[in-house]
């Protein structure tokens, strides 16, 4: 797993290795609406698409579904006296964010990541 991590940026690793988060409202795809496919920036694993973000407000990117089931692995998290579920690459399992179900139809579904882990390609 950290070798996948070793080319990041600092705040990348600590988020990807550390399961940090970075600040709400800073992150480079918070505000982002171009068309094109999210990588992992650790491994480069195709993990969502553009038609699936929205602007939910919470201050992070955010997105009603994964690229393809596969692409991430969910995981019980119950760090700072919250019951969540953390969303990691399932390649390289790297922290991602956190997924919530108070999305938009039809999946219900809110998965928050941070913007420092994430790649971008344009279609």
């Amino acid at each position: 797993m950290q070798d996948f991590f070793k080319h990041l940026d600092p705040l990348a690793f600590d988020i990807a290795a550390n399961k940090a988060t970075e600040a709400p409202f800073t992150g480079e795809y918070d505000k982002f609406f171009e068309e094109g496919i999210y990588y992992c920036k650790a491994c480069g694993q195709e993990l969502f698409v553009s038609q699936d973000k929205f602007d939910s407000g919470c201050g992070w990117p955010a997105f009603s579904k994964v690229a393809n089931e596969s692409a991430v692995r969910l995981e019980s998290d119950y760090s700072h006296g919250m019951n969540r579920v953390e969303v990691l690459c399932s390649n390289c399992g790297a922290h991602l964010g956190h997924v919530f179900n108070d999305g938009p139809f039809p999946t219900g579904e809110r998965y928050c990541i941070n913007s420092a882990i994430l790649d971008f390609e344009s279609e």
